[in-house]
């Protein structure tokens, strides 16, 4: 490597080597895609890395005292089609500058073959001194292998860190590790896209078991620790069969996106079922089938894994002398987790299925299930059938898990998992692992229903009240809360069936109540909210607020305090566990403001709704707080009518008058924001003369800007000024709201006094949900009961600027904008608008309207 020709030879080689190595990837994914064998390919694909890797070492004239060794997977022997190869330079002492020039030549090199290369250079005592300090470290060089260079300096690697190395400590450390991994996840491995590798239930959970069984001696196969007696000869076939799916599913994954991705995103799970040999069947797509044995594979994963980290944590940590303390006939502790007597407990004494999930609940001491516990459980599964289902005891057994005082989510999770009940409760084991298309939930229909319950739950917990102290003061004072906990369970178990889910969830939790002996008025609750689980989230979304005969029809559907506050605790908790990004903070002031209202008309000796009067006095009252004389208001107020009053709260109309009493007549703009006062975002006043695309050049200027537009009030003086106001939301986090006001308040009125043309809002790219799992837009105008306004109903799939489309189209008809009620799910927007223009009242241009929206709405 000292003249031209020594740099001529190498780039000639690593142009032979990149040449080779592709051949060879696509001679690998040919012969897999004929034989599937995805061990074979990793094999395959790590030894021509080696090989090139050996040329290119000799070839840049490494001193043979230095070594270079595979690590993490490629040091296993695995190298997924797009995965890094991960190389350490192992040096016997210091580097000299001529061994890091060779070095980083050889770097160089290897990434001009085409390698992705992650590396480090390090002597043994520095490997030794990392390993000691980080974990991954450790983990990365347990499983390394020598490709070239000096062995004698690999065998002192080797023996050093097996000399130093704590296999309880290890242990502790990955056990740990994988906790705070399955947390990033949610604790599912049930989410709509999950990590093959990393998502509990994934190749990670089941790479943890070969770490800590490898770095403590006790086996370096599945057929290995059977013998050892960690796990039974069937579940070592088990984990050989579902390691060998995912090790599938990840490579096919590989191949499909062209590049490194472990997620199954919806892009490409269309591709993994066809991949897969697998076809649509007449009720479901192939990529819900694709999944659904995904999600079966992942379930297996987790529970074969927490039974061999029990049984390598009794390995490593004997405790011979430990008590087993009885607990009764059929139970003992063992080692601070839940142990049947003997193997035939289950089968003996049947009720104890679901007897060991209360025990659990009622003992806190008791961390979980021993590993024959778990085992004997998934084994007489199949014993909960119908006469299980009738027996009394079992009946109030199973209602008992709900009335517990802790426990609860973690043992329903528990018998989810082990197929316990899904057994007992048929209707929810046709959803467990059941797909949801509809563009705002991220996980599947159990989960989610899991989610929910652990939501009301956490409204409980003392250690939780200062995230929603409302909602957690509402619960404490709930009478029988665990009627609460059982409607969560029910609310969306009837999803798939086809048909309103929540009539047919209804019908089966009224039979549940009956079958259970609940009494008739606990009975009439939880039916209640099963049918009407969805009603308070549409109207706080869907309809006006302000209007008292909307909050007069909700309160007579709800018609009690108690199943109010009921139905306001599920709603609240039902939503947030949708996904992360349906719930904010606006949403919430909207639950709110409904719970408030209604309950003022349910505490009420008539139907009194707080009208115009009421809040115009709560209004001065804020203004006399802020300093301004009595009065001061009339001038401003005089011009505003009822409707205005009704439709903003106290606070709005005291901000908008403080604001604009002194400039009534004000024939400039003047556009006022402020931080949102419920949650993020900001809140914006536009008073400006009045014209028709005032609107639509209002939505493309906070388009530009990068918000979204959670809610807008359009009114209209009797002097003819617009009175606009905006709530708005910034959907990714990034604008910063000081900075931002600034902006809005000056740029927003030049642009207005110029009467420059509305700006096309920013192009964003449609979201992956929407282009897998499209929503036909729909567009719904209907006249109001007093025929003076239209209503306009529009669902179509969310994506930047779609409220600026809208509103181009009505401008362009003379259509007046009244209010626009935004209401955004994940990725589906449903506005409802009251609008009002001549072209309303004739069929063929009404017509017309509507196909230029639906037009507009369409996603190409």
């Amino acid at each position: 490597m000292n003249g031209p020709s020594d740099s001529d030879a190498l780039r000639q080689l690593a142009s032979a080597l990149r040449s080779e190595l592709a051949a060879s990837q696509l001679e690998f994914r040919t012969r897999f895609e004929q034989d599937g064998n995805s061990s074979r390919m990793l094999a395959a694909r790590a030894r021509a890395v080696d090989n090139a890797l050996r040329r290119l070492w000799t070839a840049v004239g490494l001193p043979r005292s230095a070594a270079l060794i595979a690590v993490g997977g490629y040091g296993r022997g695995e190298l997924y089609p797009a995965s890094d190869v991960d190389v350490l330079f192992l040096t016997p002492s210091e580097v000299s500058a001529d061994i890091e020039a060779k070095l980083e030549h050889l770097v160089g090199l290897l990434w001009d073959i085409g390698l992705d290369i992650g590396h480090s250079v390090r002597s043994v005592g520095q490997c030794v001194d990392e390993a000691a300090r980080d974990i991954t470290v450790e983990t990365t060089l347990l499983e390394a292998r020598l490709l070239a260079g000096s062995r004698k300096l690999f065998r002192e690697l080797s023996s050093t860190l097996e000399a130093q190395r704590d296999p309880g400590a290890f242990f502790k450390a990955k056990r740990l590790e994988q906790d705070e991994r399955h947390q990033r996840y949610q604790e599912t491995p049930y989410s709509l896209e999950p990590n093959c590798k990393e998502s509990p239930g994934g190749l990670r959970d089941l790479q943890v078991i070969q770490w800590i069984a490898r770095a403590s001696k006790l086996g370096g196969s599945w057929a290995e620790l059977a013998a050892r007696g960690l796990i039974t000869a069937e579940e070592a076939r088990q984990l050989a069969r579902v390691e060998r799916f995912m090790r599938d599913t990840r490579v096919r994954l590989h191949l499909i996106a062209r590049r490194r991705e472990d997620r199954l995103i919806f892009d490409h799970q269309e591709a993994m079922a066809a991949a897969f040999g697998l076809a649509a069947t007449p009720t479901r797509r192939a990529s819900e089938v694709f999944m659904q044995r995904y999600y079966r594979s992942a379930k297996t994963i987790t529970q074969l894994n927490t039974i061999l980290l029990q049984n390598i944590s009794a390995a490593l940590f004997p405790a011979d002398d430990a008590a087993v303390l009885p607990i009764n006939a059929r139970f003992q502790s063992s080692r601070e987790l839940l142990d049947v007597v003997d193997e035939q407990v289950f089968e003996r004494e049947p009720s104890a299925l679901l007897e060991c999930f209360t025990l659990l609940q009622r003992h806190s001491e008791l961390k979980g299930m021993t590993a024959r516990t778990l085992r004997g459980l998934w084994r007489a599964r199949r014993m909960i059938d119908a006469k299980f289902r009738r027996d009394p005891k079992n009946r109030a057994l199973f209602l008992s898990l709900f009335q517990q005082t802790r426990g609860l989510v973690h043992e329903i999770r528990r018998m989810n998992q082990y197929g316990i009940l899904g057994r007992y409760l048929p209707a929810f084991g046709r959803i467990v692992g059941q797909m949801q298309h509809d563009l705002f939930h991220v996980y599947t229909v159990d989960q989610h229903i899991l989610q929910v319950m652990r939501n009301v739950r956490r409204f409980t917990m003392s250690e939780h009240a200062h995230e929603y102290p409302l909602l957690s003061r509402l619960i404490t004072g709930f009478e029988r809360r665990w009627l609460l906990y059982l409607s969560a369970l029910f609310h969306d178990i009837a999803k798939g069936r086809g048909g309103d889910h929540s009539q047919l969830g209804m019908r089966d939790a009224r039979l549940f109540c009956r079958q259970h002996d609940l009494s008739p008025v606990d009975t009439d609750l939880v039916v209640f909210l099963v049918e009407h689980h969805l009603s308070m989230s549409s109207v706080a979304q869907k309809q006006d607020l302000s209007d008292p005969d909307v909050i007069r029809d909700f309160a007579r559907v709800v018609k009690s305090e108690r199943r109010l506050t009921a139905l306001y605790i599920l709603t609240h908790a039902d939503i947030r566990g949708t996904s992360p990004k349906v719930w904010n903070a606006w949403r919430g002031k909207l639950l709110e403001d409904l719970y408030f209202s209604t309950l003022r008309v349910l505490q009420g000796d008539g139907a009194h709704v707080p009208g115009s009067g009421d809040r115009q006095e709560e209004a001065r009252s804020l203004l006399r707080y802020f300093g301004l004389r009595e009065g001061v208001e009339q001038a401003f107020w005089s011009r505003l009518d009822t409707v205005y009053f009704m439709r903003h709260d106290p606070d709005e109309i005291a901000w908008h008058t403080r604001m604009l009493y002194f400039q009534v007549d004000a024939t400039v703009p003047v556009v006022k924001a402020r931080p949102n006062q419920v949650g993020d975002g900001l809140q914006v006043m536009v008073y400006a003369p009045d014209q028709l695309d005032l609107f639509v050049r209002l939505c493309g200027f906070f388009g530009r800007l990068g918000y979204s537009i959670a809610d807008a009030k359009i009114h209209t003086t009797t002097d003819g000024h617009a009175l606009d106001s905006f709530v708005l939301l910034d959907p990714n986090g990034h604008l910063n709201s000081r900075d931002m006001i600034a902006l809005i308040e000056t740029g927003l009125v030049e642009r207005l006094q110029a009467q420059l043309p509305a700006e096309q809002p920013i192009a964003g790219r449609l979201s992956r949900e929407v282009k897998h799992f499209p929503i036909t837009p729909e567009i719904v105008i209907k006249p109001d009961e007093r025929k003076q306004h239209h209503i306009m109903h529009v669902t179509a799939a969310d994506r930047p600027g779609l409220l600026y489309s809208v509103a181009r189209v009505l401008a362009a008809h003379a259509i007046r904008l009244h209010t626009a009620k935004i209401t955004t799910l994940g990725e589906r927007a449903e506005d409802v608008f009251l609008i009002s223009g001549e072209e309303l009242d004739n069929s063929t241009t009404l017509i017309r309207l509507e196909q230029e929206l639906l037009g507009e709405l369409a996603v190409s």
